[in-house]
């Protein structure tokens, strides 16, 4: 049974193994869970950790985050006298071994990266050190993945029972996961702990995780096929891939629309925002610039859905903005954030919180957005994208097309509910749940009316409703992705790999990617200005909204991540070159201060070449890369002079080099050579 990881649901032929003795390879679940975690809501001793697979892999302090996490702020109310309500959503916390956000205000973390390199003037040494330093042995967050059960039952002890199955991961994979916590989450209320023990048998059969691919993995009796999200939109911890790609930069449109571009591309952008659709251009420039925002919904399922959907926005860009799809007063970051006082800098931060506290408690941060409706009498759940009306409003026959939304804006009825809105300010959601948004940013981009009026309304049917979101999710995360593509291609002459012009010796190092200045960037832009398709979309202060991206969370981080995968292509670019070139056509042309660099440059790239297979980091043609520049290091010795020759020879290690194999070849601190082949003879 092959089953859609974005779609499906625990089926009845479903069935895994039944054997007792599941074995689990812990190194290999690790790639994809650290832990599967049962919490219990007790009405005296609060959450408590019933089981935790496997035992003792998480700290004290993890455990108690965890556990506050995994419920809703309040049960859900049903009119049923016994009703069982499921729903699944995920959130996100900083591991306390990394850098706390309450224990560094935000001015000191900007000074601290500042310090590492501006993005006033970059160069290349100063992106490896900054990218280095940022690329730390262990991921900085952990997410959550909650299947969460309320069982109502006036037989029970104060009427009602609360449990939760959380699936802990390092990986942004909701694709994965929330269909792995339909099988998971009824299979534990149907048959115990034992689930845990057997979905985790499962999970340490897949393969590792490799981003960007089609992912087959099986489950029991059937097989997820997932789209995992591509390298560049992973966070930087994963380091650069070795075959990420350069499509990030490119301003083409992805011709296969079920393959994600980027984070949580299964996210229902449409369903979340179909209420303030107007707004998703403001929305979409304050992610950009990595500005603050508080999102506000009735529940969990809808506000992950709402701060997912934001960060799929901004796809292809790389988002450095921290997010919290689902964030409470428990966590540990709320008491710096509530700490701050007017005036004080609120850190870039996307927060999505269902407890109308925090707008009390947090009303220093700027932009403020109310999404979602009440929640149902229904046990469907809540967060399966396309199978739940999570942040839909049912029930709305009006379309969607501009004649509809315009009057809908701007008749004086609306006009003045917009002008009350805003009067009475977010805390009229105290009283009563409203869609809208709340914030002084006058962004530069107009919304797109050729892009509305595609959008489908689907009347008052679920079932229309639910396939119609498909589509309107595709034209607006095409359109979206068309945006941020062309907002970047500017920085494209900063990444872009060259190859060795013609004539030009591949042998040489290759030229170092430009020098990237600010302020010659914003100057070259103003003259040269946004292109087409951005000034159809940008009003005239365009140039106001780079300068905010460049001073903003998301630059530097992308702009490393593109730089050193630009570097990378180059480097793989030239070696390609030297295989394929005869370096004797070169030799004739050259003078004999060039012939002495061509081989100083073919020396290192061959010591190279052999410290990548020492490492064990060696490709494939790693030892016919070292054999064919070997030969052209002795063919480029023999035309030297000869007094030049014998001084070269009085390098041990050189002379290993040019005496016909690699035998004696050894570099400092590394095995010995021999023939290609590595060995591990003492040194």
């Amino acid at each position: 049974m092959v089953l859609d990881g974005c779609e499906m649901s625990r089926s009845p032929s479903f069935s895994l193994k039944t054997e007792s003795g599941c074995k689990v390879d812990p190194k290999a679940l690790k790639r994809w869970v650290v832990a599967f975690c049962i919490i219990r809501f007790d009405l005296e001793q609060g959450q408590v950790i019933e089981e935790c697979y496997p035992p003792d892999c998480l700290t004290q302090d993890e455990e108690l985050e965890i556990a506050f996490s995994s419920f809703p702020d309040s049960v859900s109310q049903h009119q049923n006298r016994s009703s069982i309500h499921d729903c699944i959503f995920f959130f996100r916390f900083r591991r306390r071994e990394t850098t706390q956000l309450g224990n560094v205000s935000s001015s000191e973390r900007v000074e601290a990266e500042e310090k590492v390199v501006s993005p006033k003037s970059v160069d290349n040494r100063a992106l490896r050190r900054s990218s280095s330093s940022s690329n730390a042995n262990s991921p900085r967050y952990m997410y959550g993945y909650v299947f969460n059960r309320q069982r109502q039952d006036e037989r029970l002890k104060r009427g009602g029972e609360q449990k939760s199955v959380v699936i802990l991961s390092y990986c942004p994979f909701s694709s994965v996961f929330r269909p792995l916590l339909q099988i998971l989450g009824p299979l534990f209320f149907d048959i115990g702990k034992r689930a845990l023990e057997q979905i985790a048998s499962c999970v340490s059969t897949w393969p590792a995780p490799v981003p960007g691919k089609l992912m087959e993995l099986p489950i029991g009796n059937a097989t997820l096929k997932v789209n995992l999200p591509p390298a560049h939109s992973l966070p930087l911890e994963w380091g650069v891939v070795s075959d990420e790609s350069f499509s990030s930069m490119a301003p083409s449109l992805p011709t296969n629309q079920s393959v994600p571009q980027g984070l949580f591309h299964d996210a229902d952008l449409f369903g979340i925002f179909r209420g303030i659709l107007l707004q998703l251009w403001v929305l979409w420039e304050l992610l950009i610039i990595g500005e603050p925002i508080l999102i506000i919904a009735p529940t969990p399922p809808q506000c992950c859905e709402a701060v997912a959907s934001l960060v799929s926005l901004v796809t292809p860009l790389l988002c450095s903005v921290d997010f919290r799809p689902y964030f409470t007063i428990h966590d540990p970051d709320f008491a710096h954030l509530n700490s701050l006082s007017e005036g004080d800098t609120f850190p870039p931060v996307v927060l999505g919180v269902t407890n109308l506290f925090f707008l009390k408690a947090l009303r220093n941060i700027p932009h403020i957005v109310s999404v979602g409706s009440p929640a149902p009498n229904s046990n469907r759940l809540a967060a399966a994208p396309r199978i739940s009306s999570t942040g839909r409003i049912s029930g709305k026959p009006e379309g969607l097309g501009l004649q509809q939304l315009s009057l809908k804006r701007f008749s004086p009825s609306s006009l003045l509910s917009a002008v009350k809105l805003r009067r009475d300010g977010p805390l009229c959601l105290m009283t009563e749940h409203k869609e809208a948004i709340w914030s002084t940013y006058a962004a530069t981009t107009k919304p797109d009316t050729a892009i509305l009026n595609r959008l489908i309304d689907a009347g008052m049917s679920p079932r229309i409703e639910e396939s119609m979101s498909v589509v309107n999710n595709e034209i607006l995360r095409r359109h979206f992705f068309e945006l941020t593509t062309n907002f970047l291609s500017p920085f494209a002459r900063y990444l872009r790999a060259t190859t060795p012009s013609e004539g030009t010796s591949p042998f040489l190092d290759p030229p170092p990617l430009p020098r990237f200045d600010a302020e010659e960037f914003l100057d070259n832009l103003s003259a040269r200005g946004p292109g087409k398709f951005l000034s159809k979309r940008m009003r005239a202060n365009w140039l106001d909204l780079y300068r905010r991206f460049l001073k903003g969370h998301n630059f530097l981080p992308w702009f490393q991540r593109r730089r050193a995968v630009a570097e990378q292509e180059q480097q793989r670019l030239w070696r390609q070159a030297r295989m394929r070139t005869n370096i004797q056509e070169f030799i004739s042309k050259m003078s004999e201060l060039e012939i002495v660099d061509s081989f100083n440059a073919i020396e290192r790239h061959l010591l190279g070449e052999i410290q990548l297979q020492q490492s064990g980091k060696g490709s494939a043609d790693s030892a016919a890369v070292c054999q064919k520049l070997k030969g052209d290091l002795q063919t480029v010795f023999n035309v030297l002079p000869k007094d030049m020759q014998q001084l070269l020879l009085f390098n041990p290690q050189r002379a290993s080099l040019l005496q016909g194999s690699l035998e004696l070849t050894k570099l400092p601190g590394h095995p010995s050579i021999h023939a290609g082949v590595i060995s591990s003879s003492p040194g």
